[in-house]
């Protein structure tokens, strides 16, 4: 409300400025020079006494602004009786205000849609019967009925065969994807496709499209390090500019020469550009799903030299993947996927939940598992179809048949050996690895191009794993069996070369994201902790998205510089022109509001920003299986 009235009131004053610049040419045009200067007075007075209070209420904040400069072009020229200039530089101080706040509304329209978007209530099944409850009412584990163009109000998993959503106002993927029976599904996702059933995993306060709510609305409301720089030498480019007037003043005699000095300073672009850029940055990098938490770490992330990247869930995918299936008797591969999938369906293992969802992918049925007894991390047995099955390491399956298994559960590379039994009986066992994701080589390389000096990994993993993972990448250095404060001293001794950006997903990874100049979360599937201590957040499970952040926060920080240099050189060289007498003030302030559009106009071309990588190319690889 108070943004609404504090835009009405811009809008007010502009009216104002305008009505009394044309009532008072049309009197003069008439003849009645009096009471055209008095139209004009009369116009600038309510803009002048506007642009007062916000001067005094900037310097009880201890700020100092360019709108002093406003102020005294104003004030000067109706003690001159420079009426007319006096009511163009209000006209044009009301009119660029509004302006400035125009562009900033259509920079953050991106980000407004998103929050627009959020669902107030949802259709959930309960006995039988659909009821519309609001979200703070659902809770894990609910069956929530996705209609046609409905929004995703929490986090959830596909309860129907399949699903077609469409991601692009969190991910920036164009094509909707489609999703199978368990599939992963973030709120804020639209439905495409049919009507299908979502199944919460998570309360809607905690669901990922209300964090990202809460970021932007906190990047809203930051300040930009530009736009700090900008109030810093507003004090310089005041001084600047009433050393010349004056001296144009004193060295004439003619106090108009000042007026004209004055006028054609004001407002600065350097107080309209920066802002304006960097916001449209901010949401343009928000439609490649890079979230930004501000202005500030927008710029940092331009000026990044050292990239510190964890392993699991960043460089790697995170979800174990099939290598292959070996079979010692009967079964065939099909069978052995089959038996030991549905046996870990009741357990919460990463590697069984991934083995499950690879079956599930495959189209195989999994029947429901009984008599179930696990022993937590190594393995679990139960019967199905009436059939005696055990699923684990070499180990547990080694110590439940009374054979000597002899085989190493993780390889040097981080595979993982799944062992399936059936009747007493070794059937065959499944390889699983957490594989590089494709393409990385490719990203790492144009991570390089875009001014990065130095890729490190910073693993807790053994340094064989980490090593074998990493081959052939180029990367500057590897460093493996850290715990979470030694990735921290990492971090910190790297600042050495430079601002440092570190990526990582877990729990674990917080401490050194928070210690970085710049920490990214894979917000997709990252730990809770990991998106809230990150400056930037990848809204999907690409690490590729990291690229295309980073050029546009370098194109949006150097389109801000642009406007800025092209702005304050073409200030300087009108008050110059004005001050030998080229410029009446009522044409210093015609030249100084082309100025001032120009520049915003030249800002907006942030919104525009086409990163060269934009497209899905470092996604999950999944490895075919030997037959």
């Amino acid at each position: 409300m108070k943004e609404f009235l504090h835009d009405r009131f811009k809008v007010a004053l502009l009216v104002i400025a305008l009505a009394g610049l044309v009532g008072g040419i049309a009197l003069s045009l008439s003849g009645l020079t009096q009471a055209a200067d008095l139209v004009w007075t009369a116009g600038v007075l309510p803009v002048l006494a506007g642009l007062i209070i916000e001067i005094v209420r900037s310097l009880r904040k201890g700020e100092v602004g360019l709108d002093i400069v406003a102020a005294l072009s104003m004030s000067a020229a109706l003690v001159f009786n420079e009426t007319l200039a006096a009511a163009v530089v209000a006209l044009m101080y009301s009119g660029g205000t509004f302006l400035e706040s125009f562009a900033e509304g259509r920079a953050r329209r991106e980000m407004h849609n998103l929050l627009s978007r959020v669902p107030r209530t949802a259709s959930r099944r309960r006995d039988g019967t659909l009821e519309e409850v609001p979200l703070d009412d659902i809770r894990p584990g609910d069956l929530l009925l996705i209609r046609q163009g409905d929004v995703a109000p929490v986090d959830g998993t596909v309860a129907s065969d399949r699903a077609m959503l469409d991601q692009s106002a969190l991910t920036g993927e164009s094509l909707p994807v489609r999703l199978d029976r368990g599939a992963e599904v973030m709120s804020g996702a639209t439905n495409a496709g049919e009507a299908f059933d979502l199944k919460a995993t998570r309360p809607a306060r905690d669901s990922t499209y209300a964090g990202i709510v809460r970021l932007v609305e906190a990047a809203q409301k930051s300040k930009a390090p530009m736009a700090r720089m900008a109030d810093r030498y507003s004090l310089v480019f005041l001084a600047v500019t009433v050393a010349i007037a004056a001296a144009a003043w004193w060295a004439t005699g003619d106090p108009i020469r000042a007026v004209a000095v004055l006028v054609v300073a004001t407002p600065c672009p350097l107080i309209l550009a920066v802002p304006v850029a960097l916001v449209a940055g901010l949401s343009r990098a928000a439609h490649f799903g890079v979230l930004i938490k501000g202005a500030k770490p927008l710029e940092a992330l331009a000026r990044i030299k050292t990239l510190v990247l964890d392993k699991t869930g960043t460089l790697t995918d995170g979800r174990p993947v099939i290598v292959s299936i070996e079979s010692y008797g009967e079964l065939c591969q099909a069978e052995i996927l089959q038996l030991a999938a549905a046996l870990d369906q009741a357990s919460k293992h990463p590697i069984a939940q991934a083995l499950v969802a690879e079956a599930r992918a495959r189209g195989e049925k999994l029947p429901f598992p009984e008599n179930l007894v696990e022993t937590p991390g190594e393995g679990i047995t139960g019967t199905i179809d009436g059939r005696r099955v055990a699923v684990g390491g070499a180990g547990f399956i080694g110590a439940r048949l009374g054979l000597p298994l002899n085989r190493k559960t993780v390889a040097d590379t981080g595979e993982v050996m799944v062992v399936l039994a059936v009747d007493g009986e070794a059937a065959g066992h499944v390889v699983m690895a957490d594989t590089l994701r494709t393409g990385t080589t490719d990203m790492l390389a144009g991570l390089r191009s875009r001014g990065i000096e130095r890729i490190l990994l910073a693993t807790g993993d053994r340094r064989a794993v980490a090593e074998a993972i990493t081959e052939g990448l180029g990367l500057d250095a590897v460093r493996a069996d850290l715990t979470p404060d030694q990735k921290v001293l990492l971090v910190l001794s790297e600042r050495k070369n430079g601002p440092v950006m570190m990526v990582g997903d877990g729990v674990n990874d917080a401490p050194a994201l928070a210690a970085a100049d710049i920490g990214v979360a894979m917000g997709a599937r990252g730990a809770a902790a990991s998106a809230e201590a990150a400056d930037v957040v990848l809204l999907v499970d690409h690490l590729d998205r990291l690229l295309s952040g980073l050029e546009v926060a370098q194109r949006a920080q150097r389109i801000a510089f642009e406007s800025v240099a092209v702005g304050i050189s073409l200030s300087v060289a009108g008050m110059i022109a004005a001050a030998f007498g080229y410029l009446t003030p009522v044409e210093g302030a015609l030249l100084q509001e082309v100025i001032d559009v120009a520049v915003i106009l030249n800002a907006l071309r942030a919104l525009r920003i086409q990163p060269a990588w934009t497209g899905r190319t470092v996604s999950q690889q999944t490895p075919s299986v030997a037959v």
